[in-house]
Formats: structure tokens, sequence, C-alpha cells
């Protein structure tokens, strides 16, 4: 039985849509990325929504806009994606990396001791779709003693106050930080993905969900990001189309990363199921977690603590007592009956570019301790009672085979 580790989910709703965008004449950035905007804004609460190219892309952006310069920092968790440290990078400051807990997600006393004066954002990753502790971040850039550290340097900055919290949500579209509250609306920035694996894609592109204090107007950064993410152009080519509408001014150093309306219908069909999508994936993960929680070897991930519920993203199955050599040699007995499988993440500091940069897995041992023994198994909808036994008798005769 051959089993993909995360196809995209096509359905013909979703290629109904694409088809109606292409034979609409318009491909590029209009009315459907605004609807898929208007479609997350409510599904996840956040105040005002911006749809553009990548994650990344957006998080560059965002810390840009936040005025970030050479000297700053941003702490990030060295488990995560490269992509975190890597905006970080482009927008121009130096990513602080900081230690995991248990759960796979940020350290937040990791997060108080490298906070410094020249500390300007924070950016939790939701590991895996499970909500970081953001009552305890929020409360953290609220106390005195670290608001009195804090050092702005642009008139972002200064109209906070404070350091700037930035979710990484790529995984977490659907999650809920409580039971009135769904991730992208916990913080004063989230983006979520919507690359070709995520729970919701449009192939390739990303949403930044903006719910920043007063005296911030969320609508009016909204309509700035929406410019800035189109060359500060003054008319997108939607309305530079329509007759007579051909004159614009460019006013600003912008960036080029819309995302277009062929894209954004893909997103557009998956987020109108996405409720019952989401029931599905969350079927899956409770019947690894039911055949996991008997076997005296495994560690089954976080899926509900609380109020807080993951997206069901990723499964990501832990061995104790397992090294990384066996972790791998279990991957390569998996592989033999065509499962596939994955690694949810190589830390940071074990990749060679941040390597050479000075940074020490040794530095950050709960991640290296979370990598040296997770195994990330396929959960999707696609995948009926009959796959998912077949891959946990799979797993199960891997460990057998090298324990």
């Amino acid at each position: 039985m051959k089993i993909p580790f995360s196809p995209p989910y096509i359905d013909e709703a979703v290629i109904n849509e694409v088809v109606d965008s292409l034979k609409s004449g318009w491909i590029t950035s209009g009315p459907k990325v605004k609807a898929l905007e208007e479609e997350i804004k409510n599904f996840s609460g956040a105040k005002s929504v911006l749809c553009v190219n990548s994650w990344t892309s957006g998080a560059i952006m965002m810390l840009r806009w936040l005025g970030v310069k050479e000297g700053d920092e941003v702490i990030v968790p060295a488990y995560t994606y490269s992509a975190t440290a890597l905006a970080v990078l482009h927008a121009g400051a130096k990513p602080v990396m900081v230690d995991s807990g248990k759960d796979f997600n940020i350290s937040v006393d990791a997060i108080r001791q490298a906070i410094t004066p020249r500390t300007k954002a924070i950016i939790p990753v939701d590991i895996a779709g499970f909500p970081c502790d953001y009552d305890r971040i929020m409360s953290l850039v609220q106390e005195q003693s670290i608001r009195d550290l804090f050092q702005p340097t642009s008139p972002a900055q200064k109209q906070l106050g404070r350091i700037l919290v930035l979710n990484d949500a790529a995984h977490s579209l659907g999650a809920r930080y409580s039971t009135k509250m769904r991730t992208g609306c916990e913080t004063d920035i989230a983006i979520f993905s919507l690359h070709a694996v995520k729970n919701v894609t449009t192939a390739e592109g990303g949403a930044i969900c903006f719910n920043l204090p007063a005296p911030f107007d969320n609508e009016a950064l909204y309509a700035e990001m929406r410019m800035m993410s189109l060359n500060c152009q003054t008319k997108d080519a939607f309305s530079k189309s329509k007759a007579g509408g051909w004159r614009y001014d460019i006013v600003g150093m912008g960036m080029k990363i819309n995302m277009a309306d062929v894209n954004a219908a893909i997103g557009l069909a998956q987020i109108r199921e996405y409720p019952e999508l989401l029931k599905e994936r969350k079927r899956i993960f409770n019947s690894y977690s039911d055949a996991f929680s008997k076997c005296d070897w495994a560690i089954v991930p976080p899926s509900v603590q609380g109020e807080k519920e993951s997206s069901y993203h990723i499964y990501a199955l832990r061995v104790k007592n397992c090294t990384e050599e066996q972790r791998d040699a279990m991957i390569d007995e998996i592989a033999k009956s065509e499962v596939a499988v994955n690694v949810h993440f190589i830390p940071m500091p074990m990749l060679s570019f941040f390597r050479e940069q000075g940074y020490d897995i040794k530095d950050y041992p709960q991640a290296y301790d979370n990598y040296k023994c997770e195994i990330s198994l396929p959960i999707y909808p696609q995948l009926d009672d009959e796959k998912v036994d077949f891959i946990i008798q799979t797993v199960i005769k891997a460990h057998d085979t090298i324990f």
C-alpha cells in the first residue's frame, strides 16, 4: 500500500473555483484574493487579513514595517523551519535562538532570559499546529520591567511601546487557543502559511492577520501593507485595468509579494470546507494517539490541553530512549512498506548555514531531544481507516525491528 506524506486536497469544488478564475479573464490579485481574506478573517477572528505569496515574504514585510535594523534582535525558537530565522535576517536583524519545551513549542522561560534592550520582536511558532502559551508570552512583553528595557527606534516601535509578538502560525490555521479564540487573533501579528502541504493551501501563499492594539488602526494597516506588497503602488492591477484608471504613483520602497486570484481560488474552496476537513484530520490524529498510547515506547504529541486545541497539521510521534541513528533506521524500515514519513524539524543550529553563523545545537538541549526521536506521520483527509491502520502497524513493526 503506497501512502504519500502530504498530498494536497483537491476536490471538484477546488477545481471549479480555479476554473472560474481562469474563465473570468482575471488571474492575478483581484476579487478571489479579497474573498479569501474575508473568509480567513471570519474564520480566525482576526481584525484584518492580507494574503501574500508566502509566509516568509509576509514576515519579512512585517519586520521591515516594524523598522528592525542591523543590531536589533528578534527572538525565535531553535526548533522550527529555517524560514522563521531567515525572515529576520532578510529584514536586517539578528535571530536570537532559544530552546523549546517538551511540547515542541518555544520555552517562555528561555524567551525571558534572552530579552535585551536590542529585542524588538518575538516570533513564537505553533509547532505541528499546537498553540504556544500566548497568555504568558503576551503578559511577559507587558511587564513593566520588560517594557523599561525596550528601546524603540522607529515610529511603529514607538507607537507600540513594547516588544512586538508575531505568531508564526504557519501550521495552526484552525487551532484554538481558547473556546472563544482561534489562532490568528491572539497576538499583535499572526501569519498563516498556505503552502501546498498545509491544512488549507493556495499552492504557495500566506495570510497576515493584524491584531495590533490601539492606537493602531488595523484596517488602515491592512491598506498600507497591501500597497507595500504591490511595490507601494497606489493602484493595484485590477483597479488600473478599469477604463481610464491607468494613472498611478509609487510612494515608497515596497515589495512584490501579492497573491494571485488563481492561487486564492484553491484556498477559497478549501476554507469553505475546512470545518469538515479539520474533523477528518482530528479523526486520523486521534486514531494514531489511541493506538500509540498503548505502546510503552511512544510519546504521543499534544492535541488538547485545557482550552487549547491543535489544528492537527502534523502527527509528531516521538520514540522514548531513541537515538538519532535509531530514529533514522526506523524511517528506513517504514519506507520499505512504501509509507512516506518525515521529521519536523531539523533544529536550525544543526543546518550548515546557521552553524556557520555560530549557532550550536549544544545550547538547545530540549530542541535536540525533541528532534532526535521524532517521526512525523501522514495526516490528511484522504486517509481512510484502512490506510491509517496500515500506517500504525507499519510504524509498530519498524520499532520492533530496530529495538
